[in-house]
């Protein structure tokens, strides 16, 4: 189905008009983020790293807070892991480590989630620790931490690593609930949600990988938030005053691929664009909406088009404010080339044309190129090509990563 194409300032009434019915909730936009290149170029353009590497986890107040805020446009694409390496080149030293440290786990997030696809869900699974009390809701909202970041998460779309960390351990280890639910919780809200990196983070969490879960207390809040814990209304009856109790972590024998891939460029894409003919458009993923796309580099005189993935987006149900993000983007887009927009099942509303298109490192773009067909397929941006060695743990992956 062919959908008017979003003008700049309309997104969210033209998400209520056309997408309303595939969101869990009335669509709004995230007031902390814009979708669009004009709004990541400016992020990375005053981006200033000094302090980050001491300052990225501090939570409140806001001010005090040291994170990028980069992660959204990332997500998307708008800005690729290269370029936000190379924005670090005159940080001061610890600050530019650290935060290429952190594009690099990124990377290893995309190596892993390439490599493996939907097993990442299994291939380092484990049990979470046995809840020290029984708990009603694994984010029980009369704790103000837990409050707080619930708040930014479903407003915002956003949350401090920090935070995400209290969230997850809160859930699996604290309460003791299966990790995959607050997965699928945090996928729904946040805009840099991913399969990879939201999957890792949650796993590292309960323990996959390392056996030691990451403990949630009181003294983090208090550390990092204070005043989140002198307005609590618990805040004389704590519940996670204490650490949590030290619990076997039952950990699971890895999937082989995890210790070698036995088709390293299989995983990595194409190293040249790839294909024979002349595309008529360039077909646009989520994951690469950048005007920096190799593909659409590669083909500045024409359209391009993005089709909302209905069957997909039904059963994900993602928070309005997600979709806000996206609409803002391809309206964006539309003010320097033009911009094609559908709804339907993908190769469907593809079948027929000739598509030149970038790689994605997700297994759906696999399954959904087979069937479109695209006559170019170009090379995806990556930090470090994919290599053949082990993907048990970031520091295994490092050591081979160029």
């Amino acid at each position: 189905m062919l959908l008017p194409t979003p003008e700049p300032g309309t997104a969210v009434g033209w998400v209520r008009d056309h997408l309303a019915d595939l969101c869990c909730d009335e669509p709004a936009p995230s007031p902390a983020f814009r979708g669009g290149q004009q709004a990541a170029d400016t992020a990375l353009a005053t981006l200033d790293l000094t302090g980050y590497a001491a300052r990225r986890n501090e939570v409140l107040p806001v001010s005090r807070r040291g994170a990028t805020r980069l992660s959204p446009w990332i997500r998307h694409g708008l800005i690729d892991l290269p370029t936000a390496w190379a924005a670090a080149a005159d940080a001061p030293p610890r600050d530019r480590t650290k935060f290429r440290d952190e594009l690099a786990w990124q990377e290893y997030a995309r190596h892993l989630y390439a490599r493996l696809g939907r097993r990442t869900a299994s291939a380092l699974r484990a049990a979470p620790a046995r809840p020290a009390r029984s708990w009603d809701e694994p984010w029980p909202v009369e704790m103000n931490c837990v409050a707080s970041c619930v708040e930014e998460l479903e407003t915002d779309g956003w949350l401090v690593n920090q935070t995400r960390m209290w969230m997850s351990s809160q859930w699996t280890v604290r309460a003791g609930a299966e990790w995959t639910g607050g997965e699928d919780r945090f996928f729904t809200h946040l805009l840099d949600g991913s399969r990879a990196a939201n999957r890792l983070g949650w796993q590292w969490s309960i323990g996959a990988g390392t056996g030691k879960p990451y403990g949630f207390s009181r003294w983090q809040v208090q550390k990092r938030a204070p005043q989140l814990c002198r307005g609590c209304a618990l805040r004389d009856a704590c519940p996670i005053q204490d650490w949590p109790p030290d619990a076997p972590v039952d950990r699971l024998d890895p999937d082989p691929r995890m210790r070698s891939d036995p088709d390293p460029e299989a995983t990595g894409g194409p190293r040249e664009p790839a294909g024979e003919g002349d595309p008529g458009a360039v077909w646009l993923t989520a994951e690469s909406l950048g005007d920096a796309d190799p593909a659409l580099a590669a083909h500045p005189d024409l359209p391009a088009v993005f089709v909302f993935d209905e069957p997909l987006l039904a059963r994900l149900r993602l928070s309005g404010k997600r979709l806000v993000f996206l609409a803002e983007t391809l309206a964006d887009l539309g003010t320097r080339r033009p911009v094609e927009v559908r709804r339907g099942v993908v190769a469907d509303e593809l079948a027929g044309r000739a598509v030149a298109v970038t790689h994605a490192p997700v297994p759906g773009f696999a399954r959904r190129a087979a069937a479109v067909g695209p006559v170019r397929v170009h090379p995806w941006p990556w930090l470090f090509r994919p290599h053949s060695g082990p993907v048990t743990s970031y520091s295994a992956w490092r050591k081979k990563a160029r």
